[in-house]
Formats: structure tokens, sequence, C-alpha cells
């Protein structure tokens, strides 16, 4: 199929997920698609999350950034004080700061914590074997039994697609977790190019599979070049996939620009037709600029969108702010090509 038509017959293509069969495998999917109450705050919007029946907070609680923070202490009260201020999307990957980011979060949850918020975190292999282990291994850390939402993490090779359905293949074993009650939705991540985002979703298609959630950076100099925000959100959008935004400053590269402050960044990112941005809080300061800013947030008007693009669209030309497009200091599965199996 050719991209156009691909793009085209997106909206569609989206026909769900793996048809399954029997009294028994329509129970597992009731019961994977049950919407969870969570406590609220007046004080942060929330938005659907795609096809789920899911709301999640405007902001999410980026999972690296939890292993920054100078203490374990420190990490376990900035996340309650995310939860008690109404954040409920919490973010992760098995290979944050070495496991210590699912630790740390495991620790949070305790307490009546786990009930009040929406768990994502994500994989990285490729074998069954090594998926298998990381998935385990982050169920005992984050101290759960099921896990919201599991994403395929760093899909930023153009063969990731086909590695992931390959028959026999992670995406199988996955869809199994689901069924035993481990995951309860399924989605990718990435951040290198938006058209390897759009292969796998084209890869999807073809096995008569939409995935629940679509992770990569969206921010604003991403508008400028290679952009996701205009080759991937509207093909996610048609297909109701949750659209989860990360990298508001690009790890704070953006911010060396000197053309955006992380307000406007923030409220660019939130302005996008996303599900949840995830932003990096390693303070108090920082999560309550963040709290703050999603504070009322309705939206930004034509000319504040304008005046942002503006600000940043001579130094955004090249990517040299978006260096997890660009170079491979962002790629962790290029680092450590053992993570794949």
């Amino acid at each position: 199929m050719e991209r156009r038509e691909f793009i085209k017959s997106a909206a569609l293509a989206g026909v769900g997920a793996i048809a399954t069969k029997g009294v028994e495998a329509e129970a597992q999917k009731t019961a994977a698609h049950t919407v969870v109450a969570r406590p609220v705050s007046p004080d942060m919007p929330y938005r659907e999350l795609g096809k789920t029946g899911e709301k999640v907070s405007l902001i999410g609680m980026g999972g690296a950034h939890i292993g920054y923070a100078p203490d374990e202490e420190a990490s376990v009260a900035l996340m309650r004080t995310a939860i008690d201020r109404g954040i409920t999307f919490f973010d992760n990957s098995w290979d944050y700061n070495g496991g210590k980011s699912e630790e740390r979060m495991g620790r949070a949850l305790r307490d009546g914590y786990r009930q009040k918020v929406f768990l994502m975190t994500k994989t990285n292999s490729h074998s069954v074997k090594g998926f298998n282990t990381q998935l385990e291994e982050s169920l005992h850390r984050l101290q759960v039994d099921m896990i919201d939402l599991v994403q395929f993490h760093e899909v930023i090779r153009m063969d990731d697609p086909e590695r992931i359905f390959a028959a026999g293949g992670t995406l199988e074993y996955l869809e199994k977790a689901k069924k035993e009650g481990k995951v309860r939705f399924i989605g990718f991540t990435g951040h290198k190019s938006p058209e390897i985002h759009l292969h796998m979703i084209e890869t999807a298609t073809k096995h008569n599979y939409t995935f629940d959630t679509v992770q990569m950076p969206l921010n604003a100099m991403d508008a400028h070049f290679d952009s996701f925000g205009a080759k991937v959100v509207p093909v996610a959008k048609k297909l109701n996939m949750g659209i989860l935004g990360m990298k508001p400053m690009g790890d704070g590269v953006i911010l060396k620009s000197n053309t955006v402050t992380p307000v406007e960044c923030l409220r660019y990112a939130m302005h996008l037709p996303v599900s949840v941005v995830i932003t990096g809080c390693d303070s108090m300061q920082i999560l309550q600029q963040a709290l703050d800013t999603a504070k009322n947030f309705h939206g930004l008007d034509t000319a504040e969108v304008s005046a942002i693009l503006k600000k940043t669209e001579t130094v955004a030309q090249n990517g040299q702010f978006e260096l997890y497009k660009t170079s491979h200091n962002f790629d962790g599965t290029f680092k450590n090509p053992q993570w794949l199996g």
C-alpha cells in the first residue's frame, strides 16, 4: 500500500485489537477495558485517552526524571505530591536509570496511591524471552500485579515494526500478558522519525491491529523539522489512538536555544490534540511550574501559537535542538543493543 493511500484510508483501517474467540476471551477483553474511577482535582484538566475510555491528567509525570531527584525520599514525596494535586498519568520504562525509576515509583504507589494513577511503563526487547524478563522485572519493581499501559519502547529503526509483529513474537506475547490480566492497554513509543511511526502504524493496520496509544516528541521545535505533529498526529487521531506527547522541552535542550520559556513550551504542547503531556519533574519547583501551567488551561489562540512558532522557526530548521532526532544521544538501545534481545 502506498503511503498516501494508507493515510487516506487510516480512519477506516483502524479495526481494533486482534480478534479473540470464546466467552472467556470476551470477558477478559471487557475486564481490560473497564474504566477505573480515579480522584480528580478541580485545578487539573483531564482528557480522553483515545479509544480506551479512560481519562487522564493533562500533565503526565515523566519517569526518567524520577531517578534524577537527589534521593529516594525526595522522589517519593514528589510523586505523592503530584498525585495529591491531580496528576493521574505516570510514565516509566524498564531501562530508566537502571531500574531505579521504577523502584522509586513502586514505593511511591504504596499505601493506596496505586489506585489513584494510570500507570504506564515500556519494554525494549524484541525477543519473547527478553520481553518476558523485562515485563516481569517491571511488575516486580513497580510492586503491582497489573500495569495499565505497556508500550514497545524506542521504535527507532525502520525494521522494528516487522520484528514486533513477527509470528510468535513480542506483540503476541504482550497480547497474552493482556489476557492474563498483567496489562490493560498496549502502545508504542519512538523519537527518531515520523516515517518510522507511520510505518509502525501501517504495519499494524496490515495485521488488522490498532494500538491503544502512541507516544512521540511534540514541541515548538518539532513543528518546523521532520514533524511528528504534522505527519503522525493526524493519522493517530483518525485511528482514535491516545496521543502521548513527550519532550515538551526536549529534555532541556530546547531551552538552550534561548527562544522560548519553559511555560511557553508546556503551553504549546498542551495546545496540541494530545491526551497528556509527559514532562520531567525532578524537584518541587519544577512540579509546581507544571501544575500552575496546566491549571485552567483552555488552549492557545492563533496569535499565541504564531508567536511561539515564530520564535523557534529559525533555530529549529536543522534539528540542532532536537537531538533525539538527529543524534544517538537519546537512543538507549543503540548504546545497549543487548536490551533488544
